[in-house]
């Protein structure tokens, strides 16, 4: 099959990138607002949604290569991965919703459903997430065109995140009139929905063209040994665990950094100098025409810079995944991802030096990581479908699901770490969600946990990078090599 066959149409694109939207309603939820649900919304010690977070999300990752060596094995008419994107798509909804209700159990009762409820959504996000990460690797062997579909990708996963992180707390507040406890309930309701439509799009558009040989056969030894003689998939792994540590840790921090930590009178003054105040009222006017809930402003400026700062980084974010793949196909997706992800750690370290008024600054700065962050956004999935072809080119045998297993394992690992880190942190720097003010001891903390420790996690991930090999020049081999054996075997 030549590369020019396999070609992506703007329609399978799409539909490929609305699963990514569907799958990150939830995940940028986890990751952004789960301690926060847990501790200011379940009413749960810090300590303890530390431990439910860290347990939860570890046990439910450890299904992650058991769930690889399935995908890699499913045989149906709809191919190896797709199938799994449709059979777990209702399952995800369901059990995404029952994480976010608050069922008034004893103490012991609370803790229990928090764990049980958090590890079948991680399990369940891994039988659909890695057959869907798979996917990527199987849509077309054209590293250009997987460039290309990343980036539909991940501007799909810049709109989730722009939707949880900008205003999923103004919709709480909407859809629960006031009350965050009904409005999660009915907002996690409504992602769930969207998401399952979405995940049978992406099911009904989207078609495997990089097929195993027929004859190929591998034992589950031989496919682990592969892994483990494959020093690029290594460094992926480590590098992928230490990009969600921080996506984690730097996305939960930043909820407790506007409510505890900046000024709010200086943050609604901001506010109204840029015009954000005129744009709430006109909303407001829209929403209780409409005989719902307006946003709680001007007395809860932190909500609304809180979403205006994510906001605008991930208009950033998207700006930044527009020019990632130009620049990927001129200087190869290592050292583009290694520069940009070092810039953007650089901007996180600059939030260690802001006051509590500098304001202006802490937007500004955030402009800033969003644009260079997104440029590394797309580029960290194509790099792992590319190890999936450097195992076939190396090993004469492709294990694409096995490869993203793993990748899907540091994502949840990361995930759950990061997340007991932000739970953990607030509690070893004595946070107390009934207290209206911190103390010092927790406001240096919050501060430390969003700019110097994901700091120095983000270094480790670019740290990883002297270790992946795949540079462009062996991109463009590879392509080649793999494109002349798979036509030699078709004649």
């Amino acid at each position: 099959m030549g590369v020019n066959a396999q070609k992506i149409s703007v329609i399978e694109k799409i539909g490929y990138s609305l699963g990514d939207l569907a799958a990150n309603l939830i995940f940028q939820t986890l990751m952004t607002f789960l301690a926060f649900f847990y501790t200011d919304v379940y009413k749960l010690p810090p300590a303890t949604a530390s431990a439910i977070i860290f347990t939860g999300g570890m046990l439910g990752a450890s299904f992650n290569p058991i769930m690889g060596l399935i995908a890699d094995r499913t045989m149906t008419r709809w191919g190896k991965f797709r199938p799994w994107i449709l059979w777990t798509a209702v399952p995800f909804g369901i059990i995404a919703m029952l994480a976010f209700s608050t069922p008034q159990f004893s103490p012991g009762g609370k803790v229990a459903y928090a764990l049980i409820t958090y590890m079948f959504l991680v399990i369940i996000y891994s039988a659909n997430n890695l057959p869907y990460a798979s996917l990527s690797g199987v849509l077309t062997g054209d590293m250009a065109e997987r460039n290309s579909i990343s980036s539909y990708r991940f501007v799909a996963v810049m709109i989730a995140q722009f939707i949880v992180q900008g205003l999923l707390l103004p919709l709480v507040l909407i859809l629960g009139n006031g009350n965050k406890t009904i409005g999660f309930e009915h907002t996690i309701t409504l992602f769930a929905i969207v998401g399952v439509i979405f995940f049978i799009i992406t099911f009904l558009t989207t078609k495997e063209r990089i097929v195993p040989k027929p004859e190929q056969k591998s034992s589950v030894k031989e496919d682990l040994g592969d892994l483990s003689k494959n020093k690029p998939w290594i460094a992926m792994l480590i590098l992928t665990i230490f990009i969600f540590i921080t996506l984690s840790l730097k996305g939960g921090m930043y909820v407790y950094y506007f409510n505890d930590y900046l000024d709010k009178d200086y943050l609604a003054k901001f506010l109204e100098h840029i015009g954000f105040n005129g744009f709430i009222s006109n909303l407001n006017h829209l929403l209780t025409s409409m005989g719902l809930s307006g946003f709680i402003w001007p007395k809860d400026a932190a909500t609304s810079g809180f979403s205006l700062f994510n906001a605008g980084g991930i208009i950033m974010m998207i700006v930044g995944i527009m020019v990632s793949k130009p620049l990927a196909d001129r200087f190869g997706k290592r050292d583009v991802f290694g520069v940009s992800l070092f810039i953007s750690a650089l901007c996180l370290f600059m939030f260690y030096f802001y006051g509590p008024k500098s304001i202006p600054l802490v937007f500004l700065t955030q402009l800033a990581h969003g644009f260079f962050y997104g440029i590394s956004t797309p580029l960290l999935w194509a790099m792992i479908a590319d190890v999936a072809d450097y195992s076939e080119w190396k090993n004469h045998r492709r294990a694409t699901a096995i490869i993203f297993s793993a990748m899907i394992f540091g994502l949840k690992a990361g995930l759950s770490i990061g997340g007991a880190l932000v739970a953990g942190l607030l509690a070893i720097y004595g946070y107390n969600a009934q207290l209206a003010v911190q103390s010092p001891a927790t406001i240096h903390g919050i501060k430390l946990s969003l700019s110097v420790y994901p700091t120095l996690t983000f270094c480790v991930s670019v740290a990883c990078l002297f270790f992946y090999e795949i540079n462009k020049q062996k991109e463009v081999q590879i392509q080649k090599d793999l494109l002349a054996r798979r036509e030699k075997s078709e004649g």
